[in-house]
């Protein structure tokens, strides 16, 4: 039986895609609603005209909202690490360590208060659910892979043959009673 590669082609798709690949806004929605207070509190910020001063009566009432500055600069943990030629720092956004001086130098040279006094964004809480949907994209490629696992898993499924999904080694050694530890 001779195979012709060409038909063979034609059989495949453009793509494995289904609609929940490319975002997954509960995720996002989510993200975004652990934070909002937070948010809520910095956007009283946007459009500040003396923003530094604004922002230090901010942090000494209400301090929890350091929580979403990590947020605003796409990054999730609650440290961030930066240096220039004054020095290094390692900022704790989880509780407040830093000075409120440093937290403002902060501010200034990441650029946070510059979009934030400038009209730049009208809603943090927009901007931060746009930072989550860029950030969710790099949740795509586990995606990808879940649906071809799941395409694969259902040609296999017609056929009626025994198949196992992502064994574990010691699950494999105790069914087919061999050892692959060396």
């Amino acid at each position: 039986m001779s195979r012709i590669f060409s038909d063979w082609l034609k059989t495949f798709r453009n793509s494995i895609n289904s609609y929940s690949y490319y975002i997954d806004f509960k995720k996002v929605y989510r993200q975004a609603e652990n934070i909002k207070l937070e948010i809520n509190l910095l956007n009283s910020l946007v459009g500040s005209r003396e923003i530094e001063e604004d922002f230090e009566k901010l942090l000494r009432k209400y301090p929890e909202c350091l929580k979403a500055i990590p947020f605003l600069l796409a990054v999730r943990q609650n440290k961030i690490f930066c240096q220039d030629e004054k020095g290094a720092t390692s900022f704790r956004f989880d509780q407040e360590t830093q000075s409120i001086q440093q937290y403002k130098y902060f501010m200034k040279k990441t650029g946070l208060f510059d979009l934030l006094q400038n009209h730049i964004i009208s809603s943090l809480y927009d901007y931060v659910t746009g930072v989550e949907v860029g950030l969710d994209s790099n949740g795509r490629k586990n995606r990808g892979g879940h649906q071809m696992e799941d395409l694969v898993e259902s040609y296999i499924k017609k056929t009626g043959h025994e198949y196992y999904k992502e064994m574990e080694l010691k699950a494999i050694e105790e069914k087919w009673k061999i050892s692959l530890s060396s």
